[in-house]
């Protein structure tokens, strides 16, 4: 499966969070499962859009269902 997400990015994100040195490894693990959880909040928020009658996913669409998802408040 081709990957959406690039894996530099990833070697950012987690040197960003603190890391002194980044696998290669990690950053496709990384990529890989930032890739999952945002397709279910992308089919999360279409459901919303929908329910509200709209063909347009709209940022309240994302956030209501990152929240869904990821459990947040």
């Amino acid at each position: 499966m081709r990957r959406i997400i690039k894996i530099a990015p990833m070697h950012k994100l987690i040197k960003r969070a603190g890391a002194a040195r980044v696998s290669e490894e990690s950053a496709i693990a990384l990529s890989k499962i930032l890739e999952e959880v945002g397709l279910k909040v992308a089919k999360e928020a279409i459901d919303f859009a929908h329910h509200a009658g709209r063909k347009t996913v709209k940022a309240r669409d994302i956030e209501i269902a990152a929240q869904k998802v990821l459990g947040r408040r």
